[in-house]
């Protein structure tokens, strides 16, 4: 059924669209698609509050009569509903009357957001020799702490959508925060122009299912499919994995929203600019906004970076507690992604931010571990609605620091080691007890040809004291694991 509805869907929306015949299409017709899409906001909204809400009587009387016979008959396609919601959104954004655009933009701008993101184990731990997920990083996907309203990241990330909510009057940015994190490497990094030698593609910094198959490293693999589907305003929200070292403000997971905002020729004509002159007008306009919107009246530089999707490319740094920090990086949109996805002759600007670093300084949290313990000294200090500018009143107020265990491990490197090999491995035995990996020393043996490291593994819960008897259970686990999988020889 959803396949064939799917089909006259696409077959009519031309004509259901076009501005000569939205006149004449009658309310039973329009009411018949939007269940489609509202059946993904059930339990959200009642569809007749929406259409009481925006003052659309006639409506609200009709939704109210028939959905529960409809809602009740089982899931629709996802697919189907996100398509379809994206194809009234551009309708409301770009062509439908002021009254008409009032009465579904409530539902425009929030469709995509509440269906589940499951991933299976199948799906994750595949017999490919490529393959180099661990059941630490598995256990993490699906929490989705950014859907959570009470969450210190849920909390952040609703503060940018209010503000791109209320301080954009061209038209709502959709918004995307359920896409699964399992992408193919083609989305990854060839459709945002990621060199084939980059250092990002390699499985020592990237999580690999198998060899055409990765866990996102950043939310813009989802950019150009979003522009192919006819988006050309929308955020994107998801957790990202990468492999990486070991300390307070780095962890394998974590949470990315990328931005994006295309432009018509007609657009930067009424400017009397360039396309890329005003992408990059608008694009500095809209962060410097959201960055006074975060932190408040604070002094902002903009420094030129390096991206492969973008250029120019920026970063944009604040001055805040008494140094500069850096926010976000952004840029104008490289033409090749645009001309790819079927959007040549324009022009857009993107940027990309990462939430546990804006939270961890507006809530002065000082330890990225956090983000993900239930416990309720740290899940209790956050409810939703409780951010003020410049994070005012809501530090996040430190629990006893329980004392760490430290132990040092020496060896001789081999052509198997690298450090993100070993914190990966040290995260695989002791989960979040590991507080950081650090290199102490290292001196090079000429006359044997050999490399000696010796690293310090911190050990310490958030939550509980921890026994020298536990840790030295892990730590001999570890010993042996640099043994067998890195073929070190341990000193």
């Amino acid at each position: 059924i959803s396949s064939g509805l799917a089909t006259l869907f696409i077959a009519l929306k031309s004509h259901l669209f076009s501005y000569r015949l939205r006149s004449t299409i009658s309310t039973k017709f329009y009411f018949f698609f939007l269940l489609i899409s509202l059946k993904m906001k059930a339990g959200v909204m009642s569809s007749a509050a929406l259409f009481s809400r925006s003052g659309n009587a006639l409506l609200a009387q009709k939704v109210q009569r028939t959905t529960s016979n409809i809602v009740a008959k089982g899931p629709f396609n996802r697919s189907l509903s996100l398509r379809t919601s994206n194809y009234f959104g551009n309708m409301s954004a770009n062509r439908s009357s002021p009254a008409l655009r009032s009465t579904f933009q409530p539902l425009f701008a929030s469709i995509g957001t509440t269906a589940p993101n499951l991933v299976t184990r199948e799906e994750v731990f595949v017999d490919n020799p490529f393959n180099n997920v661990t059941d630490n990083i598995f256990e993490k996907m699906g929490q989705n702490h950014h859907q959570n309203p009470d969450h210190p990241l849920g909390i952040i990330k609703k503060v940018i959508f209010d503000y791109f909510d209320e301080s954009h009057n061209d038209g709502q940015f959709m918004k995307f925060d359920d896409l699964k994190p399992i992408v193919s490497t083609t989305m990854n990094f060839d459709e945002v122009l990621v060199p084939s030698d980059h250092v990002s593609r390699d499985p020592n910094d990237t999580y690999y299912v198998d060899e055409h198959t990765v866990l996102r490293c950043h939310t813009s693999a989802h950019q150009a499919s979003l522009l192919r589907e006819g988006n050309a305003k929308f955020l994107v929200t998801g957790d990202v994995y990468r492999r990486d070292t070991i300390d307070a403000t780095h962890y394998p997971a974590f949470h990315q929203m990328e931005g994006v905002r295309v432009f018509e020729q007609s657009e930067w004509e009424a400017a009397g600019c360039t396309g890329a002159e005003l992408a990059e007008k608008e694009l500095k306009r809209a962060l410097e906004g959201l960055s006074q919107h975060l932190f408040g009246d604070v002094e902002m530089r903009w420094v030129d970076a390096y991206f492969p999707f973008t250029e120019p490319s920026f970063e944009l740094e604040i001055f805040f507690k008494g140094e500069w920090l850096e926010v976000l990086g952004c840029g104008v949109m490289q033409q090749a992604i645009l001309d790819d996805s079927g959007n040549a002759g324009k022009k857009a600007w993107a940027f990309g931010l990462g939430l546990e670093r804006l939270a961890m300084i507006l809530f002065d949290i000082q330890d990225i571990r956090l983000f993900w313990t239930k416990d309720e000294r740290f899940t209790s200090q956050f409810q939703a609605g409780c951010f003020k500018q410049g994070g005012t009143g809501m530090k996040f107020k430190s629990f006893s620091k329980f004392p760490p265990c430290l132990k040092d491990v020496s060896f001789w490197v081999s052509d198997k080691f690298s450090e993100n090999n070993l914190c990966e491995l040290v995260r695989g035995v002791g989960g979040d007890l590991v507080e950081s990996c650090v290199l102490i020393d290292e001196f090079e043996n000429k006359k044997v040809g050999k490399t000696s490291n010796c690293y310090r593994i911190t050990y310490r819960s958030n939550e509980r004291s921890l026994t020298n008897e536990e840790i030295d259970g892990l730590q001999d686990t570890v010993r042996s694991a640099m043994e067998a999988d890195l073929e070190v020889e341990l000193r």
